[in-house]
């Protein structure tokens, strides 16, 4: 695969697709880790006098024009992120308009595009608009891991009419889960949290082959929990995939994999209710919603760390996004970053609400690697290979 290492560019125009899906609260950005990500390859491109044209994406405007989902406000935070005096910006995705652009660039200069999912041709894998827009540029790099596991036009399009490169994050990424995974030490013990069971069925089989203990947590536990016949409330469950529980717990046994379900929860009216009760699984009321997990089950979890050679920690145990049902999750990472060095615990976690927590809590120290990945992360752990990232291995155009 094509890299910055491995194949110099230089005077170039380049087709960089990023991936900016940053975290916004009241139009404010929470978190620029995914700009920072793109840095070490944008600087060394601007060093080589390229002209670079960042492409990306934010939110799902599906193919319409939505004033919300405009790029436009991402621009002071990518200049003061990337170091630099000047930003192009490039409204419409259209050969006329790029040649513009770039003739009024110097070498070394970038512009980002507005959204490509305002455009149809995106998700709709256009490979005819792909060739018409890469005969305007030189080489296309993709830095984009959390975005590699879509199969969209900026993805997988692009690479085939153009000289594809993988940018320094994305190497980064793959290197280190990789390197993780390849190495495996047991006691091992994997985390997973999230909203639904649905979307990690195929990870948590995958886990309970690979790792001793497997903890779960969040509203995915809900279904688990129900699965046993305890009673759940008003929680989130996915009521329909019962059986799927039941049969990953079968096979958890039958590996001789520990699954952990919450022993006890912090129970509340619902997300906003400030005054949560704490509850064992068989107290919770029909009236309930069950946002955390207890003190119980997060010191249970918290011992089991300690006792592990390696941890794997994707999706939080509560709803950490509202207080005070971020405490478990908060604790875990304190757990994690006070004692992964003290003895030794090669620790991996990835995942968007994972980051947020664990730079919630300072925890960043704790973990030998923290991925900012979340569908590709997860895809990975689960053995598929990104359509991005074949799509780079696929590639010989020089």
């Amino acid at each position: 695969m094509k890299n910055l290492n491995n194949y110099k560019i230089k005077n170039k125009k380049i087709l960089f697709r990023a991936d900016l899906n940053v975290p916004v609260v009241e139009g404010v950005i929470t978190d620029t880790s995914r700009i920072e990500a793109i840095k070490p390859s944008i600087d060394e491109l601007i060093f080589n006098k390229n002209k670079i044209f960042l492409m990306a994406h934010f939110g799902r405007p599906k193919g319409e024009i939505v004033d919300k989902y405009s790029l436009n406000f991402i621009l002071p935070s990518l200049k003061k992120t990337l170091n630099l005096d000047k930003v192009f910006f490039l409204d419409n995705f259209d050969n006329d308009s790029i040649m513009k652009k770039v003739n009024e660039m110097q070498a070394g200069n970038l512009c980002l595009i507005q959204n490509i999912r305002f455009l149809k041709e995106e998700e709709n894998i256009d490979l005819n608009f792909a060739k018409k827009i890469s005969s305007l540029f030189d080489v296309y790099v993709n830095d984009a891991f959390s975005a590699s596991h879509r199969n969209h036009t900026s993805i997988t399009g692009f690479p085939k009419f153009l000289p594809a490169v993988a940018g320094n994050h994305m190497i980064n990424e793959i290197d280190n889960i990789n390197s993780f995974l390849d190495n495996t030490q047991k006691p091992n013990m994997a985390i997973v949290g999230g909203s639904k069971i649905s979307t990690k069925i195929q990870l948590l089989n995958n886990l309970i082959e690979k790792f001793s203990v497997v903890a779960i947590g969040g509203a995915m536990a809900n279904t688990f929990l129900l699965a046993n016949n305890y009673p759940v409330g008003k929680s989130l469950v996915e009521k329909n995939l019962i059986q799927e529980a039941n049969n990953i717990q079968l096979k958890a046994k039958k590996l001789n994999c520990e699954l952990i379900l919450p022993i006890d929860i912090l129970c509340g009216k619902n997300i906003h209710d400030k005054n949560p009760v704490h509850r064992k699984i068989h107290e919770v009321l029909p009236e309930e919603m069950m946002l955390d997990i207890g003190n119980e089950s997060t010191q249970f979890i918290s011992n089991k760390i300690i006792n592990s050679k390696m941890v794997l920690w994707n999706g939080p145990v509560g709803a950490f996004e509202f207080k005070p049902y971020d405490k478990a999750t908060n604790a875990i990472a304190n757990v994690i970053k006070v004692n992964a060095k003290k003895v030794n615990i090669n620790t991996l976690a990835g995942g968007g609400d994972t980051v947020s927590a664990i730079k919630n809590t300072n925890a960043e120290d704790g973990f030998n690697y923290i991925s900012n990945a979340g569908g590709a992360f997860l895809e990975w752990l689960e053995g598929n290979e990104s359509p991005g990232v074949k799509s780079l291995k696929e590639n010989t155009l020089t």
